[in-house]
Formats: structure tokens, sequence, C-alpha cells
């Protein structure tokens, strides 16, 4: 930058301020997540279902098989397609989340996931972390801690860095 520019106050840029957001808020997250349920869960659940059966339907879920339930006894899961549905979903939220910031419920209610702290795309490694944070947040009624914190990020936003917010128009 030339001294005169400074002295004529050309071409002056402002200081880099922190971007303007709007923490989405818990029901535009509860709803946008539900829809994801859904949206994403039907196929897998079929893709599981052609590759190994109507059967597999039938077996214990995950949370029976956690909990020793008499269900998990008794129609114990194949865990073959249990590894594969889980990384089947993983893949999904993930690729979901880093390719266009938000999955179908997401985009459904305009809201994004990004970096808490530069509000731009979560790295790979961030977004891995939010999906397992997902189950934290479940037994340690993390979904909660956004109703009490000015930023409504929950425990697993917090595990990984990452915020959601309101995408801008």
């Amino acid at each position: 930058m030339r001294w005169r520019d400074i002295k004529h106050k050309k071409n002056i840029t402002p200081p880099t301020q922190k971007p303007k957001v709007q923490y989405a808020g818990f029901w535009s997250r509860t709803l946008s997540f539900i829809t994801d349920i859904f949206m994403i869960g039907i196929p897998i659940t079929i893709i599981i279902m052609i590759f190994f059966g109507y059967e597999q339907m039938q077996t214990a879920g995950f949370s029976d098989a956690m909990m020793q339930t008499e269900k998990a006894q008794e129609h114990a899961p194949n865990p073959i397609a249990s590894i594969i549905q889980f990384t089947l979903f993983i893949t999904a939220f993930v690729l979901f989340w880093k390719i266009s910031r938000q999955t179908p419920g997401m985009k459904m209610a305009r809201i994004e996931i990004v970096d808490a702290k530069s509000f731009k795309t979560a790295s790979y490694l961030q977004l891995i972390a939010r999906f397992f944070g997902y189950f934290l947040s479940l037994f340690l009624f993390g979904y909660l801690w956004g109703l009490m914190r000015p930023d409504k990020r929950m425990l697993h936003d917090l595990i990984s860095h990452t915020a959601i917010i309101y995408k801008p128009a």
C-alpha cells in the first residue's frame, strides 16, 4: 500500500471482522435430525435388507445388543450387517456435511454445519468426531445443553468444535 493512498484514505481495507451468524435453534436442529433419520436411514435399511434378507430386519438392534435384552439373546444381529449399516450411516452423514455442509434435513431447515471458529467448512476429523459425539450426547443428555448456551451448541458440537448456523441468504 502506498503512502498517498493511506493519506487520502483510498483503498484501505477494514480489519477483518468475525462474520455475523445466527446459531440454529433446538427445534430446527431436531426437525432436521428426525428428517435425516428417515431420508438417510430408509435407503440404508433397504440396502441392508437386499443384501442380508428380511430376517436381518427382525433381529435385535444396536441398543438391544448393548443392553443385553431378551431380544438380543433370542435373535442376535448379524455383526457384518451391523458393521456395514453403521459404516453406511457414518459415510453418508460425513459426506453430506463435508460436500454441502448440510444433510437433506438440514437443507429443509435452512441450516448448515461449520467450524465453530472460522465459520468455514469443517474438516473430516471434526465431522467424524461429531458423528461419534452424537452417541455421547444421547447418553449424557448432551442434546439439552443447547438450550442453556447462548450459541446453542450441544455436546457433540463442543466435542467436534463445530456449530450449526442458519444458512446466509
